[in-house]
């Protein structure tokens, strides 16, 4: 049974897990049940929890997302936390929380990790009662996130664009091996909020010596096969 002697129930952590699949740029959530009055009440929220009183934050959260996802060998990457006394103002927030672990729980700061990770990577959960699955990232503005996961995702992102402008070599952990300049110019142009000129994007891409023009072309697919490229590290 969870008790104070062994977490620390002022410090979360919280990942927020991209993925592509081949069309969309998607997020990994949570969903979680609260019983509410005899209803039973459902939202989602980022895979966090808090951490042990012993416990790194980066070994946090590689068990916590491992917990909630199965997924392991991720590399998350810290890029910002989040302490706003308002963060918890929902008292369904730590209600539920309360209830999870069976603590008191007060204002609760936490450090927010990204990763990028490949879509067909498998999921499985730990615990009953809790699904996680992959979001359209243009849908999760209209969804109903816990605390201030929307804002966390959104800031999320900006480090991912940031750090593809320094290393845009990171966008290639989202394709697959093998992916056509269509999927590359999708993901590219949904990081960055943007809608690419064809040809202009090509052009781009030509500069780029790291991808590399297969003799394969596309199979399967109803429409004109697109060439294969890949990545050249």
């Amino acid at each position: 049974m969870p008790n104070e002697n062994i977490y620390n129930p002022h410090v979360s952590v919280d990942c927020v897990v991209f993925g592509f699949d081949g069309e969309k740029l998607k997020v990994l959530l949570i969903e979680r049940s609260i019983t509410e009055q005899n209803e039973l009440y459902n939202d989602k929220k980022l895979p966090g929890s808090i951490i042990l009183n012993d416990e790194d934050l980066d070994d946090a959260a590689s068990r916590v997302l491992t917990e909630l996802t199965g997924l392991k060998n991720i590399y998350l990457s810290q890029f910002r936390s989040f302490g706003g006394p308002d963060r918890t103002k929902n008292p369904r927030d730590i209600l539920w929380l309360e209830n999870t672990l069976q603590l008191k729980i007060g204002r609760i700061v936490t450090v927010a990790y990204v990763a990028l990770i490949k879509i067909d990577r498998k999921i499985q959960v730990k615990y009953e009662n809790t699904q996680a699955n992959w979001y359209n990232l243009d849908e999760v503005s209209a969804m109903n996130l816990a605390f201030d996961h929307a804002e966390i995702i959104k800031k999320g992102l900006e480090h991912i664009r940031h750090s593809l402008d320094i290393e845009p070599h990171l966008l290639f952990e989202l394709l697959p091996r093998k992916f056509t300049i269509s999927q590359l110019r999708s993901l590219y142009d949904t990081v960055h909020q943007m809608t690419s000129d064809v040809r202009n994007f090509q052009k781009k891409v030509a500069q780029w010596p790291y991808v590399v023009a297969l003799d394969e072309m596309e199979e399967g697919v109803p429409h004109r096969a697109a060439r294969l490229y890949k990545y050249k590290k």
